[in-house]
């Protein structure tokens, strides 16, 4: 196994920044990284030595010769570890195992519900991530790190639920703790729709550097990619818009005393309720996608208008970050347009036309891994810091 979270030494800094180079994929040879870095010839050569020595970079071929022995060229070796990764919903669990460079290898999803308790949910992932080790051969100190997104406000410097509304049992749950006496290495935990924000980006859309991503599910959230880098805030609580009480339109069929907030109103189960008021039998958002595309009108409606309210919440975020982009997913947006129309009429109209000239909005296109591929990113970009490549090649 490649131990690349251990350490605290850098006696050789320069290892991590050649290695951030090589991470795209491209295969280059010494001379080259000497060009890009400007460092000294030898010390480059030292330093790919020892990445060469921890595994994370491998050769990759000759190049060209200008006289003389071939130069040898040099490439990110992404099966030099492997992460796990989870993406936990209200009612499903995806467990895959993943390489360096986010690819998910394997994986698996099965019903879970999450009010079972946090012994029973990561005793059932960690059960379902030895059984994928198994499918690819691969055995446990083989994993570098392990990634969970759970859908509940979580403070992510601790790995700590906090407060989550539908998880019983999960508040101040030490969870990187529980976690380690399978896998003894970093344990990073984050609520759910940052992991899927660092998801879709990654697979649908890696030249985004401003974007939006949100579900509408159970509940409502929003994660934030600004200039390139997800945004959590102090604590860990950025984007949770479901709890933004919604400003009062004239457009909207609510009274002028409504003070509820967003997950209230637009939420799966909020237009479940809605239709339930209504006579039309709708339990859950499962319920209510199956209506929406069997044609029902009175479901339509309901999910049409909570886009707007949704985009009334919108309006404020893109006035306030200018994201060039919004991704809409979770359940109900895989009804169909009408959720998305309802945001995009409403967002057009309510927030400045210079953060709109060139705004996008537009369904999820990641798909059912979109979680798991954000977990294994999320392990990646610190367990492959700079800092900690130095500390392990200081030790080679």
């Amino acid at each position: 196994m490649v131990d690349v979270a251990r350490g605290t030494a850098a006696a050789r800094p320069e290892a991590g920044q050649i290695f951030q180079i090589l991470r795209d994929g491209r295969a280059r040879t010494k001379a080259e990284l000497t060009t890009v870095t400007g460092l000294a010839r030898s010390t480059v050569s030292s330093r790919v030595d020892a990445l060469l020595a921890s595994g994370l970079v491998r050769p990759a071929g000759e190049a060209v010769s200008t006289g003389g022995r071939p130069p040898v060229r040099i490439a990110f070796n992404p099966l030099a570890g492997l992460t796990v990764a989870v993406d936990l919903g209200a009612t499903r669990a995806t467990v895959a195992i993943a390489d360096l460079a986010g690819r998910i290898l394997t994986s698996r999803t099965r019903p879970q519900d999450i009010a079972a308790g946090p012994e029973s949910v990561l005793d059932s992932a960690l059960a379902d991530a030895h059984v994928l080790l198994q499918e690819i051969d691969a055995v446990p100190g083989r994993i570098v790190g392990v990634g969970i997104g759970v859908p509940g406000p979580v403070e992510h410097s601790t790995g700590r639920p906090t407060n989550p509304p539908i998880m019983p049992g999960w508040d101040r749950f030490d969870v990187p703790a529980y976690v380690q006496r399978t896998f003894a290495v970093p344990v990073l935990v984050d609520n759910d729709v940052n992991i899927l924000a660092l998801g879709e980006q990654a697979v649908s859309w890696p030249g985004v550097d401003d974007l939006v991503f949100v579900k509408v599910s159970t509940g409502i959230g929003a994660g934030i990619i600004s200039g390139g880098r997800l945004q959590r805030g102090a604590q860990g609580s950025a984007g949770d818009m479901g709890h933004v009480q919604v400003p009062y339109s004239r457009d909207s069929p609510r009274p002028p005393g409504d003070e509820r907030d967003l997950e209230a109103i637009a939420s799966g189960t909020a237009i479940a309720a809605e239709l339930r008021a209504q006579g039309i039998e709708a339990r859950a958002s499962s319920d209510v996608v199956s209506l929406v595309r069997a044609g029902d009108p009175a479901a339509i409606s309901a999910t049409r208008q909570a886009g707007r309210e949704v985009g009334e919440v919108l309006a404020t975020v893109v006035n306030m970050l200018n994201p060039s982009l919004i991704v809409i997913g979770g359940s109900i947006a895989r009804a169909g347009e009408h959720l998305l129309a309802g945001i995009r009429e409403v967002v057009y109209r309510r927030s400045i036309p210079l953060a709109t000239q060139h705004l996008g909005i537009v369904q999820s296109q990641a798909g059912e891994t979109a979680g798991v591929r954000g977990a294994a990113i999320m392990v990646t970009q610190h367990v492959l810091d700079p800092a900690y490549v130095d500390a392990l090649a200081a030790r080679l």
